[in-house]
């Protein structure tokens, strides 16, 4: 194959990719849009069912204490919140400790242990914290969100449909450093994005750790947290596994603060890396077709395969419009999200990195988790500590 030939080659397959990407991002405009305009079709539940936050803790996060803060101050009938940790040395527990003096009103109770074996740590304090919750609604809540007044009564809305046995919540991500907005931008204009699309197409069977309401009884049927101990996607597979048994999953009208602390080249990769494991262990079709959401990588690739030609800078030129229009329309509509605004510039370079971690994983065997490194298997089941 001549130089020529295989530049034409690359410059066609690039062209394919610029397309669909374009396409990809008009559509997740599109569904945006219809997700907004929705008709509210969940009144308020008979009564506002008493609802269990369980909080795991591993690290400590920026402004923890703001944000366990925000979970005592919410517009709503009976609630408790149980934080939960490994070990007694946890840096987060004295953060914990803090809000549960400034708040002796509330039921907050702190457990210190595993619940159940498994590779997962998360899980193993999840199992550990429903065993001690009182109420028949559970809200997993990761710690590094910061809720609204209004969070729990939102969350709870489509509990009126007895069919419902999972809500879940979108989340706009916040950082506090360059290398930090490159992290949020991938989550707030591209996950989200793709997950508005997700349920456009395929209905809601999935859930985001930034908040996961689900009825005691659905997590039962499913086995409990025990069902998710080995596994990296435990988010997802909270959504999914009760999508499976028959129980609706809705997206509520609800967004929450993401608190980010990735402040280096290397937390971001350990970061994103992981995320992208955990969707190509847990969907890999799903996961090999992000290719054709490629669109700064493939705008870029068609420009030079094009020689700079009129054709290839107009081309680039639209697919990347596209591109930033769907970022700005996501974050300032849906997410409500003014801030990430002067950071849209960054877009195209987050989406070069964002094309480097998606081939990385699919070679990847380990993830970094909170500090820990573990080894995956097939599935995305956790082996265990990497060497």
């Amino acid at each position: 194959m001549g130089w020529v030939h295989f530049l034409a080659v690359i410059g066609s397959i690039s062209l394919t990719l610029c397309l669909s990407a374009t396409a990809f991002y008009a559509y997740a405009i599109y569904v945006a849009r219809d997700f907004l305009g929705r008709p509210r079709r969940f009144g308020a539940p008979p009564a506002e069912p008493s609802v269990s936050v369980l909080k795991p803790l591993r690290g400590l996060d920026p402004d923890a204490v703001a944000n366990f803060a925000s979970f005592c101050r919410q517009d709503y009938g009976t609630w408790e919140i149980l934080f939960g940790a490994e070990e007694e040395d946890e840096p987060a527990i004295e953060a914990a400790r803090q809000v549960a003096r400034d708040h002796p009103e509330l039921p907050i109770r702190i457990l210190v242990g595993n619940g159940t074996a498994g590779e997962n740590p998360k899980v193993r304090l999840l199992a550990k914290l429903v065993r001690e919750a009182k109420y028949p609604v559970l809200l997993v809540s990761d710690s590094d969100i910061r809720a609204g007044r209004t969070h729990l009564k939102r969350m709870v809305e489509p509990l009126a449909d007895p069919r419902v046995g999972v809500v879940t919540c979108l989340y706009r991500s916040q950082a506090e450093s360059l290398i930090g907005w490159i992290d949020a931008l991938g989550l707030s204009t591209d996950f989200v994005p793709g997950a508005l699309v997700a349920r456009k197409l395929e209905g809601m069977s999935f859930a985001m750790g930034a908040g996961i309401l689900i009825r005691r009884e659905v997590l039962e049927e499913i086995g409990g947290f025990e069902a998710l101990a080995e596994s990296l996607a435990d988010d997802y597979l909270l959504g999914k596994l009760p999508a499976k048994a028959g129980h609706v999953v809705e997206l509520a009208r609800d967004v929450v603060d993401h608190r980010l602390g990735t402040s280096t080249m290397r937390e971001l990769a350990h970061r994103q890396i992981r995320w992208n494991l955990g969707i190509r262990t847990s969907r890999p079709w799903s996961y090999a077709g992000l290719v054709f959401t490629q669109a700064t990588t493939a705008a870029l690739l068609f420009l030079l395969t094009t020689g700079g030609s009129v054709l290839g800078w107009s081309v680039a030129g639209a697919t990347i419009a596209v591109r930033l229009a769907a970022a700005r329309f996501v974050t300032s509509r849906c997410l409500e999200d003014r801030s990430i605004a002067k950071y849209l510039w960054l877009v195209p370079i987050r989406d070069l990195l964002g094309t480097v971690f998606w081939l990385a994983a699919f070679f990847g065997k380990t993830v970094v988790w909170r500090g820990r490194r573990l080894r995956l298997g097939d599935g995305g089941r956790i082996l265990g500590a990497a060497s």
